[in-house]
């Protein structure tokens, strides 16, 4: 399946650089508002340490991880949803994601422009998010204004949309965002999910810090964290965008011996990798062949026919059933065939929930 996060945020707050880190794409992050307009998209490889023990004990050098697409969204501004910068065409942009990583500015440099000529992380989330809100309530004040005018003609169902997009008109005016929002109904829900509101999509907050402070933030990631734990309940990380763009261009050894100077565990970029698979509730199964081990991504309560559908639509449509080995098993037991004679592969059917990690071989039959 496809996943696709957004990195919004203001201009110059390093978007581009958090891009270039997790990609090494090499897009254009100079010091100036708007430098990207149209928005660059890669695809990046989710961290799991499991496809290398599977592919030893497979013995194949081939193993083939989930991927998340990152999207290098323009800076917003005040007035965005107005228009103001290009606001509507980068609003746009973000609807299409399935999560936002909101980039907040949290260093001192005068050598690179804020938008607003002072470091205010607060004040800045507002703005973004003010921008959102302002955006969806036009979106749902469009729809009232369709759905009032079919409860006049007397087209089906119009009174009912009418009456929900006003519950959820006042809702937005409150400042609430859309992901507080709670429909009553199953037609509600598809009405709302319809609507593609960008306050409804989930949201991680990322710290750009410099590089003194990546192991206790400073005072401006304080101020995040005080501001989203006053209104809202939220995902933050720090990270230090143009020491993540360093380990970025270095592996093996060197990678290693740069984080223990640092004393980090891993690069920060991981953890937020990590996070937005978090944030999207997904989880990941593998499968395996003589050559490689893959694996996959699916929502968490995803049943064993559509897990088989992401791999490819004919596993769900002739699904019998899955032969299925958990992690845990497959690596103590080292391997299928040891888990076979441990008893440990089960044969689960169309009603089975996916567990993550799990190892699992599909029986189909077009």
């Amino acid at each position: 399946m496809k996943i696709r996060c957004g990195i919004v945020g203001l201009p110059n707050v390093g978007k581009s650089t958090l891009f270039n880190a997790l990609t090494t794409a090499g897009v254009d992050a100079s010091n100036y508002p708007f430098c990207t307009i149209d928005p660059n998209i890669h695809s990046v490889a989710v961290p799991d340490a499991r496809l290398a023990t599977l592919a030893g004990i497979m013995q194949t050098q081939t193993f083939i991880p989930s991927l998340i697409e990152f999207v290098d969204i323009a800076g917003l501004v005040e007035g965005a949803s107005q228009g103001e910068g290009l606001g509507n065409k980068f609003l746009g942009h973000i609807r299409e994601t399935d999560a936002i990583v909101h980039v907040v500015r949290c260093f001192d440099n005068n050598e690179i422009a804020h938008v607003a000529n002072t470091i205010d992380p607060s004040s800045d989330i507002k703005t973004i998010n003010t921008e959102l809100l302002l955006a969806d309530t036009q979106t749902v004040e469009r729809n009232l204004n369709r759905a009032e005018k079919g409860s006049k003609a007397a087209h089906k169902g119009a009174s009912e949309q009418r009456d929900f997009f006003k519950t959820l008109l006042q809702h937005l005016d409150q400042s609430r965002p859309a992901r507080e929002f709670r429909s009553t109904t199953e037609e509600a829900k598809l009405w709302f999910r319809d609507l593609r509101l960008l306050t409804a999509k989930p949201t991680l907050y990322v710290a750009n810090i410099d590089e003194s402070s990546i192991l206790s933030g400073n005072s401006y990631s304080d101020d995040v964290a005080d501001y989203l734990g006053r209104n809202q309940d939220f995902d933050l990380i720090l990270i230090c965008g143009a020491l993540e763009s360093e380990l970025s261009l270095i592996e093996g050894d060197e990678k290693s011996a740069f984080l223990q100077d640092l004393n980090l565990k891993e690069p920060a970029l991981n953890r937020l990798i990590k996070s937005c698979y978090k944030l999207l509730g997904l989880q990941t199964f593998f499968t395996t062949d003589s050559k490689k081990i893959r694996a996959w991504s699916v929502k968490v309560g995803t049943k064993a026919p559509n897990a088989a559908g992401v791999i490819h639509s004919d596993f769900e449509r002739g699904f019998i059933c899955a032969e299925v080995i958990s992690y845990t098993d497959y690596t103590q037991f080292m391997g299928e065939q040891g888990c076979k004679i441990a008893g440990k592969l089960r044969l689960e059917g169309k009603d089975y929930i996916l567990s993550e990690g799990d190892v699992i071989h599909f029986r189909f039959n077009v």
